[in-house]
């Protein structure tokens, strides 16, 4: 059902950057739209691991530089019937983890130096099993799409603006309407962005759960992660907001916008999805 759910999501996304493409440029437009997703996806496909963990600053760790992570990760592997993914740690106090790679044999877990601080090892290793899940479940790439195609129907939203949104078979173009489409546009695909990003951290929670056979340890991790981000967030500057959910709890500072377009479940919202599992 969730792989259903995602295709669903993952088509109505598709349909609303032709529609803007569309409406910028009538049929041509829908055409260079739906060019250009291919294009982006393809891009996305290939290199989008490589330029996350490049604006991170994550560095590749091996065993020998950090053991016990790495020994953490391959027992993780192992038990999830997993290939050893790349090990990454990014220099920063704000306690935080994702995973990145276009699939199992080609993923990657990074690590900040904050979380390496402040989770006690089975805290550790809950976490790890959450992004372990979302490399078995495959959810880096659907949401690595899912961003880019919210950042480009943004993107075409502007210029419907812009442009003027005219046609050539239409006489003129409606102010109103190419205002609505510059609010609304961006948030249809944000939403879109966060459906998807919401049913995958609870299916990774609970795969990180069932991985390890403890999740209270992860109901410990989620809460101390995220009293650490309140803490020390991550900087606007320091990252792009549109990777905010690749990460096990959102890196960027909460205001009300940001609460209500979240990426992520609440931390109660996950609890109890967490001990409703265990309950199972």
């Amino acid at each position: 059902m969730n792989y259903f759910k995602t295709f669903v999501l993952m088509a109505l996304l598709t349909v609303g950057f032709v529609i803007v493409g569309d409406y910028v440029g009538g049929q041509n437009g829908m055409l260079v739209a739906f060019g250009l997703a291919v294009a982006m996806n393809f891009f996305s496909y290939w290199f989008s691991d490589k330029m996350v963990l490049a604006m991170y600053g994550a560095k590749e760790v091996k065993r020998e530089d950090a053991k016990e992570l790495y020994i953490t990760v391959s027992n993780l592997a192992t038990r999830a019937n997993l290939p050893m993914p790349k090990v990454y740690i990014m220099n920063t106090p704000m306690a935080n983890a994702f995973a990145t790679g276009r699939n199992p044999e080609h993923a990657a877990v990074a690590v900040t130096t904050g979380i390496l601080d402040i989770l006690s090892p089975t805290e550790l290793e809950a976490v790890l099993a959450h992004e372990m899940t979302h490399i078995k479940n495959r959810d880096i790439l659907i949401g690595t799409i899912a961003a880019t195609f919210a950042g480009a129907i943004t993107m075409l939203a502007r210029m419907a603006y812009f442009v003027g949104g005219s046609r050539d078979d239409e006489g003129g173009s409606n102010p109103l309407v190419m205002i609505l489409m510059l609010i609304l546009a961006p948030i249809a695909a944000l939403l879109i962005q966060m459906a998807i990003s919401r049913s995958r951290e609870y299916a990774a929670d609970n795969g990180a759960a069932q991985l390890t056979g403890r999740p209270q340890a992860l109901i410990s991790a989620l809460e101390n992660l995220t009293a650490g981000v309140k803490a020390r967030p991550l900087a606007s500057d320091t990252g792009s907001t549109a990777t905010a959910h690749m990460f096990i709890v959102n890196p960027f500072k909460a205001d009300f916008l940001t609460s209500l377009f979240s990426t992520h479940p609440t931390l109660q919202q996950r609890k109890e999805n967490l001990l409703n599992f265990r309950m199972r």
